[in-house]
């Protein structure tokens, strides 16, 4: 019986070139277009007993929005955009019980909201490490946005959100700043899209460790570039939905993407399934 060390250098070894294993999952060819057939499969997946979908959708807006009168309340209005852009690098440890329901469904299996909010990774704690890592990310990227506008403006203090677009969109630092900002948000989302699209998955479905999972799903989309650039920017646009719409959007489409998600990892990690 191999053991768990044995086996999640096995996996590594598979994701990182050592020795001469070679996964076929890691190898696949698939359209560009088809996050298009996740998002079918997940919008099938949120309509099967839609009350515990739309209850956990309600869940992650209220606390969305609690998050956000918190930062304005105690006038941190200025981590609010890069809050919200980091929210999509912890999004995939939030979505967790919704995969747990989207297994549930393809295995056959009963499900209610209890089991969702209840669910057991197969890789038991390594998960939370995972949320751990995603959430230190999350606040990198935070303390990398109020430094950058530190290194345009100088230590000044936040003008408000009522005037900080005129302030980025009117001013040549604005520019520069919206050009750099954008280019590291781009590099840190990058990261945290690659490491855990299919690593939360991932460890939900197998006893394997966080760094190995994360190694995985790295590999797994630096393979299928074509296909993961494409959901990703499916993503971003679902989630820009959200916060046109004040976040209310969230309680559908935060659903949607977290079911899809689980189609995307049993596509590309489990074409078995």
């Amino acid at each position: 019986m191999m053991g768990e060390a044995d086996k999640s250098y096995w996996l590594l070894s598979e994701t990182s070139g050592i020795g001469e294993t070679r996964d076929p999952r890691l190898q696949r060819s698939l359209p560009v277009l088809e996050g298009q057939h996740w998002l079918a499969a997940g919008w099938r997946d949120f309509w099967t007993r839609p009350a515990s979908s739309l209850a956990y959708g309600i869940g992650v807006f209220v606390l969305s929005v609690a998050f956000v009168w918190t930062l304005v309340g105690f006038g941190r209005d200025y981590i609010l955009f890069p809050a919200l852009a980091g929210f999509l690098i912890v999004a995939p440890f939030l979505a967790i019980g919704l995969c747990e329901k989207s297994r549930a469904i393809g295995e056959g299996r009963d499900f209610t909201l209890g089991s969702m909010l209840r669910a057991q990774p197969r890789a038991g704690a390594q998960v939370f490490f995972t949320g751990l890592l995603l959430s230190l990310l999350m606040l990198l990227w935070m303390r990398a946005a109020v430094l950058l506008w530190a290194l345009f403006f100088g230590v000044t203090e936040f003008p408000g959100l009522d005037h900080v677009v005129g302030i980025l969109l009117g001013t040549p630092y604005g520019w520069a700043m919206l050009v750099v900002g954008t280019a590291t948000g781009g590099l840190f989302a990058s990261f945290a899209f690659a490491i855990s699209v299919f690593s939360v998955p991932m460890l939900l479905d197998q006893r394997v460790d966080a760094l190995t999972a994360m190694a995985t799903s790295m590999r797994l989309v630096w393979n299928n570039p074509q296909p993961m650039i494409a959901w990703g920017a499916m993503v971003l646009v679902l989630f820009g939905l959200c916060v046109a719409t004040g976040l209310l959007g969230m309680i559908v489409i935060f659903p949607l993407l977290g079911h899809a998600t689980w189609h995307a990892y049993k596509a590309l990690a489990r074409p078995e399934a």
